[in-house]
């Protein structure tokens, strides 16, 4: 039986760090694709690198790299982080045309060799260029999903755990909406710690400032680094998307999709919890929600909708 195959395109720091996940999990071969113009020679030297952990980590899982496409023919699934990085003080919003035009060119040929994957995009701006993904590859809304609430949630997890002493996989909170800094809904009604309400635990402004952090979580990291941005904990929630889609492990996890009815939303990616597996989205779930935290995602989606409709073709 042959070897389930994951292509991530873009060989930069999440690319890499998300290669290192994917093999030492030992579930599908992995190939790099990147671009000799931007990437110059770096993908072949990672995968290279990479390829010698396995004596040591144990793995079987064959990585490779390519400049062109015929290698990643197949893939399962294909993880899009191609794009400009967002630098300290920029916006998602700032990276939009430039990254547009990147992410369609590579998902239109991603989805000519890989007719029946199912497509991640990590690209910022996130919801957005979920849009330009699925009109790139004609493929269905269950197989073309954003990772932003996977990270998002895992950020606002670790923080509430950091505040009451506990293990952050004991924390069960979900951030949904939009995968901005202004458009993302920590769902604070929904939280719960070893099943008991957060707001039990908790006061209401400490419960905000957490809330805040998260929000801010990927610009803090930017200020902190100097140069790049966060790639570590993003990594984690890609593989995560992607071990459940190819091992259909049925996780619910928060990400974007285009929603078609969920919380009144139709036509546009946003993010809620998604059940994952074998074909991408199984299933959609709408969280319970107070008034606040409804109108939030629904402006979340109208802001997404407005600057789709600023990329130009």
């Amino acid at each position: 039986m042959a070897r389930k195959k994951v292509t991530i395109i873009g060989a930069g720091a999440t690319g890499g760090a998300m290669a290192q996940r994917l093999i030492e999990r030992d579930i599908c071969d992995v190939v790099l694709q990147d671009d000799p113009q931007f990437a110059g020679t770096m993908h072949f030297g990672k995968a290279l690198d990479e390829s010698q952990a396995a004596a040591w980590e144990g793995f079987s899982t064959r990585i490779s790299a390519t400049d062109g496409w015929e290698e990643t023919a197949n893939s399962d699934v294909v993880i899009c982080t191609a794009g400009a990085p967002r630098k300290p003080g920029m916006s998602r919003e700032e990276l939009l045309n430039g990254n547009a035009a990147i992410v369609r060119a590579k998902v239109a040929e991603a989805a000519k060799h890989s007719p029946n994957a199912v497509i991640i995009i990590f690209a910022n701006p996130m919801d957005a260029m979920c849009h330009v993904a699925l009109k790139a590859s004609g493929f269905p809304r269950e197989r073309v999903i954003g990772q932003g609430g996977a990270l998002d949630s895992a950020r606002y997890r670790y923080f509430v755990s950091e505040a009451l002493g506990v293990s952050p996989a004991d924390v069960h909170g979900y951030v949904i909406g939009g995968h901005t800094d202004t458009t993302m809904v920590p769902v604070v009604s929904q939280t719960r710690i070893g099943g008991v309400p957060l707001t039990d635990l908790l006061p209401a402004d400490r419960i905000q400032q957490l809330v805040a952090r998260a929000m801010r979580g990927g610009a803090e990291i930017g200020e902190l680094l100097k140069v790049g941005s966060a790639y570590y904990a993003p990594s984690a929630g890609t593989i995560a998307m992607a071990e459940a889609i190819l091992l259909d492990q049925r996780r619910l996890i928060p990400c974007s999709v285009l929603h078609q009815g969920e919380y009144g939303i139709r036509d546009v990616y946003s993010g809620t919890v998604c059940q994952l597996g074998e074909g991408g989205i199984q299933r959609t779930f709408e969280l319970p929600l107070t008034d606040d935290e409804r109108t939030r995602v629904v402006a979340a989606a109208a802001a997404t909708k407005d600057l789709v409709n600023l990329i130009t073709d």
